[in-house]
């Protein structure tokens, strides 16, 4: 793996960006561009992708961005570096954060290149140029040291470190660096790391160097790579939390519902040592080494009618399934095994029951005091019948998920309008709301939006006040009608992803903000199969781990009737059928062709075939991995 792959750009531009008047810093005009798009243009040959934090003119910083996210800030009040550096965390896909100021176009080229060597050579968790200076007041004296830390190189782990760190309302660079293990790296072109902070700066720096051919709008070497299946779910789950609210119901009206407190059982389960079978009870100690020994019967213990006699040596009790056991009594010789039963005699011979056999001791199920179920877990019918075994009548879970969701698009009808032509019938709301309520959400349909920017952030606004994450299908690739990353730069924190998977290449996730409210956002693409796969491989776990469940898809095992074409380097889910085949192992067959539109290889199909990131093609009785429809569609 190249150097370049493991590391994404950070541009900061999310300070006020006011001392040069009313056009923010990394905006103003520099040598035929901006100062952003040339710190853009010296950062991107440097890493695999970049992404700028910015608070104001989000419209204009993402012109420049081009497919890159621009990100504000997660904390309030421009609240300085650390806030860009710690959403530049959450979303970073690889491994290595490399960052630069907005306002200093002149950077070392090989500035990636030379911190991470020294992170490797010092084990660090972070690097950060270092450059000696002179202080101009007193040029006789010795020079300095002068770190530059908004130039650093981070692993992408120290995340939860920062947020602890500002967690406490603290906002200092150095007090953060000091938890962590730090770099320094001489640089010797002090120049190099200047920022322009002053209309006059810029003016010297446009007089006194000359000019390079200015950078495009959106410089790349080559078009961003996409984003693998695994690190996007990643970046969603970090940044997911679970919902607070609880309720407390009844019983019988919290299946499907997520545990928000352990079930700790009041009891021990079973409450007294009890009979496994119908047999008859005894002392261990007396059963015979050899030969046989008769025992003679001295009452019956029936489930919920013990026998209270202990018996003494030779003697037994009939005792049937589910009895307490008599006192004194640790073995239950199955009836069956008895080697002769003639009116109150039993006659047993040596080695028909080993002692201590065929006994459920008390607690053994679950003991007094113990979890009986842990929180976080999704209520079936047999934990609502455990649950009632312990004499507990009411249970405490998560409040229901609020989702909303609405299709977008001008050629989208609704059910029982009229059908123009060009136009089709609008089917992804219903099987989003097929697969919400089987998730056991809250459902909002909010219909069909039209491509009309002031619709757009109307619905948005309308699905952040009224719930805790919202759903969209279509508007997320690069259509020229596909509005919504303009408006979500302007109420949102969204990320726009281009995957390596198919079918579901566009994705749009982050958070929309009004004056009131919030919502996390899922931008699906519009093709039918596309919303149904996206939704399963990442709204579904988010939307699951904000309902405080961590429900994993169940997957299988099968051979390969016929070969796959597959391409390595994305993630692919095609449509099969999984049977039984005729020596009993599992098999799967694709449905035929696999096209994003074709809706009906979804309802035909009982399982996904998954095809991961580095596969390649598959040979006609290779093993797959399946995942199955069961409990799903």
């Amino acid at each position: 793996m190249s150097l370049k792959s493991k590391i994404t750009g950070l541009i900061l531009a999310g300070g006020r960006g006011t001392r040069m008047g009313r056009v923010d810093k990394g905006l103003q005009p520099f040598r035929g561009s901006t100062l952003a798009a040339h710190v853009l243009a010296r950062l991107s040959p440097q890493v695999a992708t970049v992404a700028i934090n910015a608070n104001r003119n989000l419209p204009q910083y993402q012109a420049l961005a081009g497919e890159s996210p621009v990100l504000p800030d997660f904390l309030d009040g421009y609240a300085g570096p650390l806030a860009g550096l710690q959403i530049g965390l959450q979303f970073c896909p690889t491994e290595l954060l490399l960052t630069a100021p907005c306002d200093s176009p002149f950077f070392p080229e090989d500035l990636a290149a030379r911190l991470y060597a020294a992170m490797q050579e010092q084990g660090a968790d972070m690097a950060i140029a270092v450059t000696m200076e002179r202080d101009p007041e007193q040029p006789d004296a010795a020079p300095f040291r002068q770190p530059h830390p908004v130039f650093a190189l981070l692993k992408a782990s120290v995340l939860p470190q920062l947020d602890a760190y500002l967690d406490t309302g603290a906002r200092r660079m150095e007090g953060f660096f000091n938890t962590l293990k730090v770099a320094e790296v001489l640089f010797e072109d002090s120049a190099a790391f200047s920022n322009i902070n002053t209309l006059e700066e810029l003016q010297h720096h446009e007089r006194s160097t000359p000019a390079p051919a200015a950078p495009s709008a959106a410089p790349r070497d080559s078009d961003p790579p996409a984003l693998p299946v695994a690190e996007a779910q990643r970046l969603i789950c970090q940044r997911i939390t679970p919902v607070d609210a609880t309720e407390t119901l009844p019983l019988l009206a919290a299946l499907d519902r997520v545990l928000a407190t352990d079930i700790i059982s009041p009891i021990n389960v079973p409450a007294h040592d009890n009979s496994a079978m119908d047999g008859y009870a005894l002392r261990g100690a007396d059963l015979p080494a050899d030969g046989t020994a008769t025992f003679k019967v001295i009452g019956v213990a029936y489930a919920g009618h013990p026998f209270t006699q202990a018996p003494q040596a030779n003697e037994c009790v009939r005792i049937m399934t589910g009895a307490s056991i008599p006192e004194d009594c640790d073995t239950v010789l199955p009836q069956e095994l008895a080697a002769a039963i003639e009116g109150d005699q039993v006659t047993i011979a040596a080695n028909a029951v080993r002692a201590g056999a065929n006994l459920r001791r008390a607690g053994e199920d679950l003991k007094a005091g113990g979890v009986a179920i842990a929180a976080g877990k999704q209520i079936r019918p047999a934990d609502m019948g455990l649950i009632a075994s312990l004499g507990i009548g009411q249970v405490t879970v998560k409040r229901k998920l609020k989702v909303a969701f609405f299709s977008t698009g001008d050629e989208l009808r609704s059910l029982g309008d009229k059908l123009e032509p060009g136009c089709v019938y609008d089917s992804n709301r219903y099987t989003l709301f097929g697969m919400l309520t089987r998730l056991g959400c809250e459902v909002i349909d909010m219909g069909v939006v039209k491509d009309d920017p002031q619709a757009l952030e109307a619905a948005l606004r309308e699905g952040a006040n009224k719930a805790d994450a919202i759903i969209t299908s279509g508007g997320v690739s690069e259509g020229a009608a596909d509005y919504t990353r303009d408006i979500m730069a302007l109420i949102g924190d969204v990320a726009f992803w281009k995957l390596a998977m198919r079918p579901g290449r566009p994705l749009a996730f982050g958070k929309v903000q009004t004056e009131q409210d919030s919502a996390w956002l899922f931008g699906l693409p519009g093709n039918p199969v596309a919303v149904m796969i996206s939704f399963y491989m990442f709204a579904r776990p988010a939307l699951l781990r904000m309902m405080g469940s961590e429900t994993k898809l169940q997957t299988v095992q099968a051979r390969a009737t016929e070969a796959i074409r597959k391409r390595p380097g994305r993630t692919e889910y095609q449509r099969g059928i999984l049977s039984t085949g005729a020596d009993g192992t599992a098999q799967v067959r694709l449905t035929g062709a696999q096209g994003s539109g074709i809706l009906s290889s979804m309802s035909e199909a009982n399982c996904i075939v998954v095809l991961h990131h580095d596969q390649a093609n598959v040979a006609a009785g290779q093993l797959v991995e399946v995942m199955l429809f069961d409990g799903l569609v």
